[in-house]
């Protein structure tokens, strides 16, 4: 059975993970974000009620 020959595929498996591991993660690891998230305080903001018309 030719599925159970490894020589023809196991290189280019090895070889993209190669890829995958050695060129890819750092650039993808050294991506930042434009907008840093901000922490949130614990105290709620004060809202003010709406006065509608109709009520």
């Amino acid at each position: 059975m030719p599925q159970l020959d490894l020589a023809p595929w196991v290189l280019y498996l090895l070889y993209s993970w190669m890829i995958l591991l050695v060129v890819l993660t750092p650039k993808i690891l050294g991506h930042t974000f434009p907008n840093e998230p901000t922490t949130q305080s614990a105290k709620k903001p004060e809202t003010q009620s709406w006065a509608w018309p109709w009520s």
